[in-house]
């Protein structure tokens, strides 16, 4: 809540508060636009380290020959390809669709979800599925990310001395296994030193982009756009192979929006229009001018813009840069992972909170892991940047053109623009993005391949998982039956033995009785004095206020101890029972809960592959395997484990 309050606190115009709290007001959104650039701006800010060297690279499938006209060209569709994407569609349109405050694809999901529970599921399943898949793609720039932003600052050490070279992917391979060994200590005391060190690192490049530029100020023709678009329509056969490399110059813009919910879209715009976006492209023409200058300079035109005595400096720099440009990433990662396992595309995945005062600092071991041996698998088998560069576009290019679609309906959903002005703006991102992405697909044979399969893989358990959930919740809703039925039978006694204390049983809703609370009850023929019958709802908000947290329900009667509980959490909060339950007073439960000694009732199922034609076979087994990546229910909800009881039942999928 911290954090929406200081967003708030943005938007206050000078007479709406007194001039004593200006310098307090300046303080935060200093602290906010330099957080912002030492998380949000990594990826797209380490970019120059490797692009424009990418696009002249000789060894690419289909090379773009240096000559003065294709690298005015080249610098020019960089220029304006960052201007169109990252900072019109991105900082001026993009973060001004939030979801309370959250941005990046998955609120957009959130936000199609809740319009389409009003206006129809049939076109919100296809928006959301397409939605599903960019944030799939999105793990694969996950995977793909901290390989190349590593590899291409440590082959700096190729420019101070040729024979290193050899050091390169086992110097990378070290990095980044200790990028991920230290995951689960938590970004917190290494975040302070963020910002500074990507500041120091955007004036550096800025500086050195001058020093090229002032070598041959020639390349500054190069920001006028009928360059870029001369390029286009003159050259269009080299231009369209160059716009697979040209994209990384804008990898990353996801993060811009991704991130808005940390720091705020002021914050964010301001980072990006007064320091990353001036610097980044200082940097594209002082490279630019480098290459003019003399063609050579193509093989690492980054590194060549600092003098011989500055790029050991250099190299040290670009690798913690790179170094934080990961780290940004995998943050991402995870925080994608929580997001999706809270709206039900992925199981409960075991989630850690390693920060006490910023909720969005988590780590997922599983993902965590994952993501560890993916990304050393791509150090050994590319080897070097340029060759993983040809993976890398797809995934951007893919997540981009998913996230500027459901921009665009969401906007129509919620400010009701016109369709002719939608269509127009559409149309247009839509065919530079879709044109980005087909650049990318002629990289397919060469390892264009990569994203697209981690992609699809991870839609595919996404897709299963949502739909094998909803075929095991409603057998498991038949064979619960009614609750308020239930509680009519416990009335009337059934023979039962009452026994004191509190019986807390965990329930997917108010409507079916709990499998273990009838378990307990046919096969121990016992009840609790005090029983309550709790859900856990997650709603597709980042946070609940505390007041909006609980619900309590009677059920019919208040003198038979039998409680319902309804406990709201946002997605990017992890739900406390015990806690929950304490807020409440006796009054609310018909007598005061022991808490102290209550018990805590879990119903396990057992899935196993059926044979109603309800999903492929293989989707089956895909299901029940995913299902044992599932967290612990009792350390995902913080129950005591010496007092929860955990009883099972077999649903055939």
């Amino acid at each position: 809540m911290a954090e929406q309050q200081m967003t708030t606190s943005d938007e206050e115009s000078p007479s709406d508060s007194p001039v004593v709290h200006r310098p307090v007001r300046d303080t935060v959104r200093l602290t906010l636009v330099v957080g912002a650039l030492g998380v949000v701006f990594g990826d797209i800010g380490t970019s120059p380290l490797y692009a424009l060297q990418t696009v002249f690279n000789p060894h690419d499938p289909h090379p773009v020959p240096v000559s003065e006209t294709n690298v005015l060209g080249v610098v020019s569709l960089m220029f304006w390809s960052v201007m169109v994407i990252v900072t019109i569609f991105y900082v001026l349109f993009a973060l001004r669709v939030d979801n309370d405050g959250e941005g990046g694809i998955m609120a957009l999901i959130t936000l199609l979800r809740r319009w389409g529970a009003r206006r129809g599921r049939r076109a919100t399943v296809v928006l959301a599925a397409l939605g599903i898949f960019g944030a799939s793609l999105f793990f694969g720039d996950s995977m793909i990310t901290p390989a190349i932003s590593v590899l291409s600052a440590v082959e700096g050490l190729k420019v101070v001395e040729p024979a290193l070279g050899e050091l390169v992917v086992p110097i990378t391979a070290v990095i980044i296994l200790g990028l991920f060994l230290v995951q689960k200590r938590g970004t917190g005391a290494v975040g302070r030193v963020f910002g500074p060190v990507m500041i120091v690192w955007f004036v550096v490049i800025g500086a050195l982009g001058i020093t090229g530029i002032a070598s041959d100020p020639a390349i500054l023709r190069a920001i006028s756009p009928t360059y870029a678009v001369g390029f286009l329509v003159g050259h269009f056969g080299t231009a369209f192979f160059a716009m697979a490399a040209v994209v990384l110059a804008f990898t990353g813009a996801e993060a811009l929006y991704a991130d808005m919910g940390h720091f705020g879209r002021r914050a964010i715009s301001r980072g990006w229009l007064v320091l990353v976006y001036p610097a980044c492209m200082l940097s594209y023409l002082g490279q630019g001018a480098l290459i003019l200058d003399d063609t050579r300079n193509v093989s690492s035109p980054f590194f060549l813009l600092a003098p011989q005595w500055g790029r050991v400096p250099l190299v040290l720099l670009a690798t913690v840069a790179t170094v934080i440009a990961s780290q940004a990433v995998i943050t991402g990662a995870f925080s994608v992972a929580s997001q999706a396992a809270r709206l039900g595309y992925l199981p409960r995945l075991r989630i850690a909170h390693t920060s006490e005062t910023e909720m969005g600092q988590i780590y997922v071991p599983w993902v965590n892991w994952l993501l560890m041996v993916s990304v050393l698998t791509l150090v050994f088998a590319f080897r070097t940047s340029t060759s993983l560069a040809y993976a890398y576009g797809v995934a951007v290019t893919g997540t981009i053109t998913c996230t500027t679609l459901l921009y665009f309906v969401v906007a129509r959903a919620r400010w009701g623009t016109p369709r002719w002005l939608l269509a127009a703006g559409a149309g247009v991102l839509l065919v530079i993005d879709v044109l980005f992405l087909a650049a990318n697909l002629t990289k397919i044979a060469h390892g264009a391949w990569l994203p697209l399969l981690i992609g699809l893989t991870i839609f595919t358990v996404m897709t299963t998982w949502q739909r094998g959930r909803e075929i095991v919740t409603a057998e498991r809703e038949r064979r619960e039956g009614s609750l308020r039925a239930f509680v009519e039978e416990l009335r009337g006694g059934r023979g039962l033995t009452p026994v004191p204390g509190t019986a807390v049983f965990l329930n997917r809703g108010k409507e079916t009785a709990p499998l273990a609370m009838r378990a307990n009850v046919e096969h121990n023929h016992v009840r609790h004095e005090h029983l309550v019958i709790m859900s856990i709802d997650t709603e597709p908000v980042p946070r609940v206020p505390a007041d909006q947290r609980i619900e309590v329900d009677t059920l019919g009667y208040t003198d038979d101890g039998i409680t319902y509980v309804s406990a709201r959490f946002g997605y990017l909060e992890r739900p406390d029972v015990p806690a929950a339950l304490a807020s409440l007073e006796p009054a609310q439960t018909e007598g005061r809960l022991r808490l102290d000694q209550a018990s805590y009732f879990l119903s396990k199922i057992e899935l196993q592959a059926g044979d109603a034609p309800t999903m492929a076979r293989w989707r089956k087994r895909l299901f029940i395997a995913t299902s044992y990546l599932a967290a612990d229910a009792a350390e995902a909800f913080r129950l005591p484990r010496d007092r929860t009881v955990v009883m099972g039942s077999r649903i055939d999928v």
